[in-house]
């Protein structure tokens, strides 16, 4: 029950909208007009409509808290018995490597 997760582009990792806020706040200073403050609010606009859209995408957005409670439980175990089994493995002979005098 592995959920693939898609491959995410470093652009769109970046979600900070402190910035584009700080920016649209120097513009108001600055511009008296408000020509340059559409522009940066248009930019804030876009960036968080492309944040919703990848909180949309991301994986179990649509998985109840409970599921994923469920799918969290499932994968631990997976874990636990993976590391017992490494440890079995670990502790047969051919692993022992003879050390160099």
């Amino acid at each position: 029950m592995a959920v693939s997760q898609p491959r995410v582009e470093k652009d769109s990792e970046d979600c900070s909208l402190l910035p584009l806020v700080h920016d649209v706040i120097k513009c108001m200073d600055k511009d008296k007009d408000g020509q340059d403050v559409h522009q940066e609010l248009m930019k804030l606009k876009t960036k968080i409509q492309k944040a919703r859209e990848q909180i949309s995408n991301m994986p179990g957005i649509d998985s109840s808290p409970q599921e994923q409670q469920q799918q969290l439980a499932t994968l631990r175990e997976q874990v636990r018995t993976k590391n017992q089994l490494l440890q079995k493995y670990k502790s047969l002979c051919m692993f022992d490597v003879p050390k160099a005098s």
